[in-house]
């Protein structure tokens, strides 16, 4: 059984290694959510992610024969780096083995850090079984990203930060996928607080602690592709799912437009780069999907691993999504002033044109008439609904796409 004495333990093990991260308040999301909102910052731990703790914790448990034999674990990135990392800097080989479709980032970070890595499976629970395959021919010892004391103990040790920091906490909320840090930050802040309330939030693309917790025991799920794809695990530890029904009061689900959403408000308000998982306990919050408000809030923001090529795709679903760029299609006569007064038009309705193409052959398109597509950056929903209800009155017939 896990005991508080295991976490403040691996809280002794790791003091040279891991960062004690900050607490920040944010005036954007207390203003949004109805709270007083924290954001305990993981993303700014080393390896990008709260994910080293408990893999270091679980390393230093290990016996000098285990640690010759080196260690082996199964990752979609973040434990991946966090196991690579914590074997690094005691010296002992690391294998990892990843989903085919892994953030490139992530694998090549997890190289950086000398590790061997192998990619197979299309998703982490392909990966997890290979490895487990692998551990049994090399009789290397099998970390666990999740469903293990000692990395859960490692986990903990947020909980015991985040009472040291802000004690006057009355709710906390973190993403769950496999349940290690859901369970391990629980267990912590229940022993030194009782009365604090703590959910977990997953995507409802993968949704595995609700089912769960409806079935009472873990089951695998079908799972969609989501773009929290460091909780996307189709069955929840055994082990982590004991702890997450004894003492998490809740967990909730958040969509993919809402991550997205969350993730540019993030970027843009706080200076925040956060992945899709880290965003979700926020998201939750921002989309009213927790039983509470008026509450004194802190939200982890478990990584900040984001693959560089999807950075550009976020900010793009996040701005369609929030109404801040929008593109429609309509058809002009063909002769000269005609483009420069549909133009005027959209200039004094105050959008910005980004981009604008016209052609002269369509299904659509009479002779003497030329198509436009325009991709605009606009305010916000409602300032398209007023430019689509003014150019329908100015007599054009306008097909927009958000």
């Amino acid at each position: 059984m896990l005991t508080l004495n295991d976490v403040l333990e691996a809280r002794e093990k790791m003091k040279k290694v891991v960062h004690q991260t900050p607490l920040e308040y944010s005036q954007t999301f207390t203003n949004l959510s109805g709270n007083e909102v924290y954001m305990k910052l993981e993303n700014l731990q080393k390896t990008g992610s709260f994910k080293v703790r408990g893999s270091f914790n679980k390393i230093m448990t290990l016996s000098e024969a285990e640690r010759k034999r080196g260690v082996i674990a199964a990752s979609a990135g973040n434990h991946a780096q966090g196991v690579a990392y914590s074997s690094g800097m005691i010296g002992i080989p690391c294998t990892i083995v990843m989903p085919k479709g892994a953030p490139l980032s992530k694998v090549e970070a997890t190289k950086g850090y000398g590790a061997e890595v192998i990619l197979h499976g299309d998703v982490f629970d392909d990966s997890l079984e290979y490895a487990l395959e692998l551990q049994r021919q090399r009789g290397m010892t099998f970390v666990h990203p999740f469903d293990d004391l000692a990395v859960m103990a490692g986990q903990g040790t947020i909980g015991l930060e985040i009472i040291e920091q802000f004690p006057e906490a009355d709710v906390v909320i973190c993403p769950v996928g496999g349940g290690g840090l859901l369970a391990g930050v629980a267990f912590t802040l229940k022993q030194l607080k009782p009365s604090i309330e703590v959910y977990g939030v997953e995507s409802s693309a993968c949704p595995g602690m609700t089912a769960a917790l409806r079935h009472k025991k873990p089951v695998v799920i079908a799972s969609s592709d989501t773009i929290a794809d460091g909780i996307a695990v189709k069955k929840p530890g055994n082990i982590t799912y004991q702890y997450i029904e004894k003492y998490v009061d809740g967990v909730v689900c958040v969509e993919e437009a809402e991550i997205s959403r969350t993730m540019l408000y993030l970027l843009e308000r706080n200076k925040l780069l956060v992945e899709g998982s880290a965003a979700c306990p926020l998201a939750a919050l921002l989309y009213q999907k927790l039983p509470f408000t008026e509450k004194k809030v802190v939200a982890i923001l478990s990584g900040g691993n984001v693959d560089v090529t999807l950075i550009s795709r976020i900010i793009e679903r996040g701005l369609v999504e929030s109404g801040r760029f929008v593109t429609f299609t309509t058809v002009i006569s063909d002769k000269p002033g005609q483009l420069n007064k549909l133009l005027r038009i959209i200039a004094e309705l105050e959008a910005n044109v980004m981009s604008i193409h016209q052609q002269r052959i369509g299904a659509k398109v009479l002779p003497g008439q030329a198509e436009i597509h325009f991709s605009l950056e606009t305010k916000n929903r409602e300032h398209i609904h007023q430019i689509h209800q003014v150019l329908l009155k100015e007599g054009y017939d306008v097909e927009l796409f958000q």
